[in-house]
């Protein structure tokens, strides 16, 4: 009798408020079982997934609500944790490995079901660039969404919201009939979130201006800037910036961030942030007399972190609230005009699910499975395994105190 083949099989998701993403899209199972012989799937049926069952059907994959038989279980949110089975790897963003109190007891669960944990998040090449992500997505969304609440704030035109478009080309075409008044645009970060944030800001051939012309120019168009680090913040003895030693000491830092806050209509934040680093901006700072933002996208969505109106993550429902900068604290959206909008949804890419499962799925397939179904050569799947069997692997050893709750 030969060998079995490894069976993987896609998780519904169970995190409330609900995901529509997947992993892998069916005709991209379709590809995988194509390219790797010695694989089987299954998919746990799902009323909310981007992807009907009758189109896994169509394709002939198979359903089943039992996936016990199955070695490997992929989802894409965070895990219910009644739902675990024991001895299992699963393989979903744990948001877990930053010490997170909120999914401690899911990690707690996992350890004592003997179960091996490979986060997505830290599936990197060996020199640490990461191989799967959603980042551009939330970008795209992201900047979407900020445009919508200028549209909403002004009353100029109207956008509908980017989950009730079919795809990505759909909300692309509605945003290209806005004609955008003059306003400045200010994007902050260098990575894959704000490259997303500019592909949705190019469908409006918004000219793209120096930081010094954004911050001493008038324009009677609209124009975007983007900056890094190198931009908004500086050493707090003189020194020229060095990103390294930026990221290595963050703490001899401080803001330079200000002068944006005097003449930046929409902000769309799609920088990194570490919680040593200095914060943007004050609460005071928004009761200066030319604080100009009406609108912040935060799309790195920080709580209580450098943008001092982000109090809390708003939903794909409900995505924009107000903050009262005189009183600091939430309000109505667009109740007041003298408020900021904040947009701070912290799962965008599910605004557009079919789009951004694809695009995770290509990569899924180009750069891991084959670490996952034959040899792990580069060790990308080992940089990402947080548990080994219920055990935490040596590179994830400092969540032993997290673990047992004294962190």
């Amino acid at each position: 009798m030969g060998k079995r083949n490894l069976r993987i099989g896609i998780l519904r998701e169970t995190k409330t408020p609900p995901d529509r993403r997947v992993p892998l899209s069916p005709p991209q199972i379709l590809d995988a079982k194509a390219q790797f012989k010695e694989v089987d799937f299954v998919i746990q049926p799902s009323s909310i997934r981007c992807y009907k069952d009758e189109e896994y059907k169509y394709l002939k994959l198979p359903l089943s609500e039992d996936l016990s038989d199955c070695d490997i279980l992929m989802g894409v949110k965070e895990v219910d944790k009644s739902t675990f089975l024991p001895d299992k790897t699963y393989i979903f963003f744990a948001h877990v490995a930053k010490k997170q109190a909120y999914n401690r007891e899911m990690l707690k669960e996992m350890m004592r079901k003997k179960i091996t944990l490979i986060d997505y998040e830290y599936l990197t090449t060996p020199d640490g660039a990461r191989v799967v992500a959603f980042g551009r997505w939330a970008g795209i969304v992201g900047a979407y969404n900020a445009l919508r609440a200028r549209g909403i704030r002004t009353d100029s035109f109207h956008l509908k919201p980017a989950h009730q478009c079919h795809d990505m080309d759909e909300m692309f075409a509605g945003l290209r009939k806005v004609q955008l008044r003059s306003k400045k645009i200010l994007v902050t970060g260098e990575g894959r979130v704000a490259s997303g944030a500019l592909e949705t800001l190019d469908q409006l051939n918004i000219r793209k201006v120096s930081k010094e012309d954004f911050l001493n120019k008038d324009f009677d168009e609209p124009v975007l800037c983007q900056i890094g680090p190198q931009d908004y913040v500086e050493h707090k003895d003189g020194l020229p910036f060095d990103f390294n030693h930026f990221i290595q000491h963050p703490t001899e830092y401080r803001s330079s961030f200000k002068p944006f806050s005097k003449v930046t209509d929409i902000f769309i934040a799609c920088h990194f942030w570490d919680e040593k680093s200095p914060h943007f901006l004050s609460k005071a700072d928004y009761r200066d007399p030319d604080f100009q933002i009406s609108v912040i996208a935060d799309v790195s969505c920080d709580i209580n972190g450098p943008i001092p109106s982000t109090l809390r993550a708003s939903t794909i429902a409900e995505p924009f609230y107000g903050y009262n900068p005189n009183l600091e604290q939430e309000e109505p959206a667009f109740s007041s005009a003298d408020n900021i909008t904040v947009m701070a949804v912290d799962n965008l890419p599910g605004e557009l699910p079919r789009d951004a499962s694809q695009d995770f799925g290509e990569a899924l397939l180009q750069n891991v499975f084959d670490a996952i179904v034959h040899e792990d050569k580069q060790k990308i799947v080992e940089r990402a395994t947080i548990l080994k069997n219920g055990e935490l692997t040596p590179r994830y050893a400092y969540l032993a105190d997290y673990v047992a709750g004294k962190e």
